[in-house]
């Protein structure tokens, strides 16, 4: 599943063209390695995602294509959520 999707689905992040636009700016970075847009998610992978003043980093744990509100918070673990100061 693309990246923008898989946010979008899970509603880390809203919309996808917003998941697209992180994802250039180089705010999000797969098992290590910054990632595109386009980038291929696979169960297991770890995502970490700067929101602003926030680091979110989450393990894959379900993908689907569509997914109810309640739900798409079952396709992710938060491993650790940091906030972080506007000079880092």
């Amino acid at each position: 599943m693309r990246l923008d999707k898989f946010l979008k689905v899970s509603r880390l992040i809203k919309r996808r063209t917003l998941a697209k636009e992180v994802a250039d700016k180089g705010r999000i970075i797969v098992n290590g390695q910054q990632a595109k847009a386009s980038s291929v998610i696979k169960l297991g992978d770890e995502l970490t995602i700067r929101f602003g003043q926030r680091v979110v980093t989450v393990s894959v744990d379900r993908l689907q294509e569509t997914s109810r509100k309640e739900e798409a918070s079952t396709m992710y673990t938060i491993i650790k959520e940091d906030h972080v100061t506007a000079e880092e």
